[in-house]
């Protein structure tokens, strides 16, 4: 979160299975649609936010599944562990918060006297979350009867159902709500409470996300029945909770506009993306503009005339310069030419390109650094480069700006197998 100075302009806290990963989506569309809006309109002064019911373990598993943004933030195990950045750095303050009236060993030991629960996968069980799996006409007893025994032991024990079939037992203190809360009263102390948060979410662990007074909240199209109950008792009248009739990413950028919270137009959705412009120029903005452009040349979605290459060589300095990831250095005029035979290559193939971290800052009157993880997953797997962009403003130029310098590197542990494929 170091990248802002001050408020973050919009703050998405987002479940993940089926809210921001929409697992009926093969090709990924409606995420590929929030990567391409969020990293060209909102990584600068934005904060991102993962809240999931799912552990270190599963969550880094979809990570690897799914083409996902890297968050600021992770709220992981259904509220228990916050985690900052890509490197993940624990929250000591939640861990320490959370050892109030909770005792794990009580906790499984009562927990384990009912043969209706049976453990979750050993991932799955956490410090401050002990998980299992219960039939939907047992779920309720069991709740009420173990609530019981676990007050008789002094301890204040929270237990959720969500998803028909999980039933978590944390500190009464956790969850994906008091996680919330607890990052906004943080914000709040350091002087940087974010202007507006948009909640987001399928079932009954994301409840609590939409009590938090202060926030916008969009239940996905596809949400649960659980969720859907929790509203219609709760917050039925409550204006800035809206059912989206978009499934999961989609619905979450229709509620960005329905909330009036931002640009809700990602840039996969222009057809013509030389018409794709912003009022104030932005270096993520044309790094994504450029790389769908990539992606589609590749997967013959856009005309294959000497014009686009044309436009593709007018971003690029006469004189400008990439190293690929192989470490060999060519010119970047020289690199759109051989592009240009690769139209259609990849038609009717996996084949999708997206940025994440994109980060810039200006050097010079005229000149920006721009930073970002640029991936391709293809049949051939997932490849990926941290990659570094000179751009320099040139007003007199058709985009306004040209690309000086590229200058890429294999990202350890997925570097491309057939590193002649890799073209920028």
């Amino acid at each position: 979160m170091d990248h802002l100075d001050g408020c973050a302009r919009l703050m998405i806290v987002s479940d993940l299975d089926n809210t921001m990963v929409d697992h009926h989506d093969p090709e990924n569309l409606s995420l590929l649609r929030f990567n391409a809006l969020w990293e060209s309109e909102y990584r600068r002064d934005s904060l991102l936010v993962f809240s999931t019911g799912r552990s270190p373990t599963l969550y880094k598993q979809l990570r690897k599944e799914k083409p996902m943004l890297t968050p600021d933030i992770t709220i992981m195990s259904v509220g228990t562990e916050i985690t900052y950045g890509e490197s993940m750095v624990p929250d000591d303050g939640w861990e320490h918060y959370l050892n109030q009236k909770w005792d794990r060993n009580i906790v499984v030991e009562e927990a384990s006297k009912y043969p209706q629960l049976s453990f979750q996968s050993s991932t799955e069980q956490r410090a401050h979350k002990v998980s299992f799996y219960v039939q939907k006409g047992q779920a309720e007893e069991v709740m009420k009867s173990l609530s019981e025994r676990l007050v008789k032991h002094g301890l204040d024990v929270k237990i959720i159902y969500s998803g028909g079939m999980d039933l978590d037992l944390l500190p009464q203190g956790a969850g994906k709500g008091q996680a919330l809360a607890y990052l906004l009263r943080k914000f709040k102390s350091d002087g940087k409470p974010p202007i507006n948060t948009l909640v987001c979410g399928d079932s009954g662990n994301d409840a609590e996300l939409f009590s938090i007074p202060e926030v916008h909240g969009v239940m996905v199209s596809n949400a649960q029945e659980e969720l859907l109950q929790w509203h219609a008792q709760n917050a039925k009248n409550n204006p800035k909770i809206i059912h989206a009739t978009e499934r999961c990413a989609a619905g979450i950028i229709q509620a960005i506009g329905h909330f009036n919270l931002g640009p809700n137009t990602s840039p996969r959705d222009t057809a013509d993306l030389s018409s794709c412009k912003v009022d104030i120029f932005s270096p993520g903005h044309e790094v994504v503009v450029f790389y769908i452009l990539y992606e589609r040349w590749r997967r013959a979605e856009v005309g294959n005339d000497e014009l686009t290459i044309q436009n593709m060589k007018n971003i690029c300095h006469p004189s400008g310069i990439l190293v690929h990831p192989s470490g060999v250095e060519c010119s970047l005029h020289e690199c759109i030419d051989a592009f240009a035979p690769c139209y259609g290559d990849k038609q009717g193939k996996q084949f999708r390109v997206w940025v994440d971290r994109v980060s810039s800052s200006q050097i010079g009157s005229d000149a920006w650094l721009v930073k970002f993880d640029k991936w391709e997953l293809s049949d051939e797997g997932r490849q990926c480069c941290l990659t570094t962009v000179l751009l320099n403003l040139k007003p007199d130029t058709p985009q306004g700006f040209a690309l000086v310098h590229f200058h890429q590197t294999w990202l350890d542990g997925y570097a491309g197998s057939d590193q002649r494929l890799w073209i920028f």
